[in-house]
């Protein structure tokens, strides 16, 4: 169970991590935001935005504040399989005998970043998809398991369709989150011309490594969920599915293919993360709904009629969640809350998102508020 320094310590390296990419990345704190989450989570990142502005930076800065290995694969047309994978090449003994040795891939890192991901085949695309889901590569029948911990970031340009191939939806699924990396305005576009001229390589310093990272998911994992809770979760996820019985009014006009159960995943992992971030030993309601859009706006497929009526993923998510609220109402943040000492199960304490005790409200990263 969750105890109190393990909060503190969380709070503190989220606070330093933080402050880290802060030094290279100018705005996009949501973006910065969730794709920390993923990282402690366990999950794979999906980047969309038009060129310049600092997807791939941000993939950069992580590699050097998480102090991991990172590779960075290009992705065009003309790149194979074996490119992103490895594979066996003949060479000789001492004494002249040829066998097979295993020349590994880029895609034995830590982190990758696949950028462009959508200018490669579908071919090459689907060599991520063992990778990202599994965490090992097969090649020529030879399993081989990815150093812990693994993610997979990638970029792509939704603007320039020449070349580019959609990403199929058995990968697309594999993504925890799709962000949207938005312009800066005009006091971030300053900030940003004037740190670039002074140097364009990142100055962002180390503050986590491998260890510590897969220490913090391990701590998320342990944080509580009430009934209510992630019956709450499950239900957004089965309101996207035309043929549900859970399914809101809005989906069955608007959406053509619904969620799978790997968003209810996503959600309930990355809910437990944002949880300790804000102070809380359990999952509050709001929790799930500001995840929503990013978990779920790639695995929901539109209909022709959504297109022609300009409505988007993220306007039908939206949608899905005040539909929820009419049913049942969701409740704020739910205060931080101590361990049960009788050993009790936290969830039958914090069922309605409130606890018997009123301790102190915290703030991100575990301060208290004023």
């Amino acid at each position: 169970m969750v105890q109190e320094k393990d909060l503190q310590q969380f709070s503190a390296q989220c606070k330093k991590i933080y402050e880290e990419i802060g030094r290279d990345v100018i705005g996009q704190k949501e973006v910065v935001e969730y794709t920390v989450i993923a990282m402690i989570a366990g999950g794979n990142v999906l980047l969309e935005g038009v060129p310049g502005v600092g997807k791939t930076r941000l993939v950069r800065t992580l590699g050097r504040v998480f102090d991991l290995p990172f590779s960075r694969i290009q992705f065009t047309p003309d790149l194979m399989p074996a490119d992103v994978t490895g594979t066996n090449i003949i060479v000789k003994d001492e004494k002249g005998n040829s066998q097979f040795q295993f020349q590994k891939g880029p895609i034995f890192s830590n982190i990758i970043l696949a950028d462009e991901i959508n200018r490669a085949t579908p071919k090459t695309q689907s060599a991520l998809l063992e990778a990202m889901q599994e965490h090992k590569v097969t090649v020529m029948g030879v399993s081989r398991k990815l150093e812990e911990p693994f993610f997979v970031l990638a970029t792509q340009n939704p603007i320039e369709q020449d070349g580019t191939y959609p990403l199929p939806e058995a990968q697309m699924d594999r993504f925890m989150f799709k962000l949207l990396v938005t312009y800066p305005n005009l006091e971030e576009l300053g900030q940003i011309v004037g740190m670039t001229q002074v140097t364009m390589d990142e100055t962002a310093d180390a503050a986590c490594n491998a260890e510590q990272l897969l220490n913090m998911r391990t701590t998320a994992k342990e944080i509580p969920v009430a009934k209510e809770v992630m019956t709450y979760a499950l239900k957004l996820t089965l309101a996207t599915q035309p043929e549900s019985e859970h399914a809101a009014k809005i989906t069955k006009k608007y959406i053509r293919c619904g969620a799978s159960p790997r968003a209810a995943q996503a959600i309930i992992s990355a809910a437990k993360v944002r949880a300790l971030m804000n102070g809380r030993y359990n999952v509050s309601y709001n929790d799930l709904n500001a995840l929503a859009c990013p978990v779920l706006r790639h695995r929901i497929k539109l209909t022709f009629e959504a297109v022609t009526d300009n409505v988007s993923a993220d306007d039908i998510v939206n949608e899905i969640i005040r539909e929820l609220k009419t049913g049942s109402e969701p409740v704020k943040d739910a205060p931080k809350e101590k361990p049960a000492e009788n050993n009790d199960p936290v969830e039958k304490t914090a069922t309605d998102g409130e606890t018997s005790e009123k301790p102190a409200k915290r703030g991100l990263f575990g301060g208290k508020k004023k």
